[in-house]
């Protein structure tokens, strides 16, 4: 089953944080998937701080792509909302749908992704 890396789980690799060896082992499985989302939050900073390396790797990871399903995402939105979980963005409701779109597991470090997988259905990668 392929892992789509949230952007949080990056940032944590690149720091060399306590999740880089699930993520290196992920990464050796060649698991691994991104979108174009994760991409636009990551490549700019990396951009400005010219990490050519890495950003060259990161646009070989498989990239599924986005086709969200908006009536989807408006109905996560409003049981997001009716079991008073607020204050998630749309670009996170789109990585949640996408992932589920696509038969991947969301691996986040984001605590809210926890309670919106239970709105959503989107399956999340276990620590």
């Amino acid at each position: 089953m392929p892992v789509l890396a949230d952007t949080s789980v990056w940032i944590d690799y690149f720091r060399v944080g306590e999740n880089s060896e699930l993520m290196d082992q992920l990464i050796d499985e060649n698991i691994i998937v991104t979108n174009d989302i994760i991409l636009a939050e990551l490549l700019p900073y990396l951009m400005l701080k010219k990490q050519l390396k890495v950003i060259s790797l990161l646009k070989e990871i498989s990239k599924i792509e986005l086709k969200p399903d908006w009536n989807e995402i408006i109905e996560i939105q409003h049981k997001c909302l009716q079991k008073g979980i607020n204050g998630i963005g749309i670009p996170d409701l789109i990585i949640a749908q996408n992932a589920k779109q696509n038969g991947a597991q969301l691996y986040t470090l984001d605590k809210h992704f926890g309670l919106l997988s239970e709105v959503s259905g989107v399956e999340l990668v276990r620590l």
